[in-house]
């Protein structure tokens, strides 16, 4: 069974939705995540929010792992380094 969602506005007064004579009728383009064919859909930015904030929280999750992944590799390449300056392989001289 699918659900047909009413066609109408709670910002007006639940009347009929105005389409594209209403500034919060907005066209979203993208990619679809799971299939990744390309998106164009007109729709009411209220109805879209959902969806908008879900891409969001998960492009967020994906800067959170590219921002730790690199945290490691720097930490990584600083013990690399200390360990040269260590064993006397590089030259380092302290900041008076």
């Amino acid at each position: 069974m699918k659900m047909e969602v009413e066609n109408n506005c709670p910002i007006n007064n639940f009347e009929p939705c105005k389409k594209l004579q209403c500034s919060w009728f907005i066209e979203v383009r993208g990619t679809h995540p799971q299939t990744g064919e390309e998106i164009a859909e007109w729709g009411c930015s209220m109805s879209m929010l959902p969806m908008l904030m879900i891409e969001n929280a998960r492009q967020s999750s994906q800067t959170g792992a590219a921002v730790e992944s690199f945290r490691n590799v720097m930490v990584e390449q600083q013990k690399e380094l200390l360990g040269l300056a260590q064993s006397g392989e590089v030259k380092t001289r302290l900041i008076k």
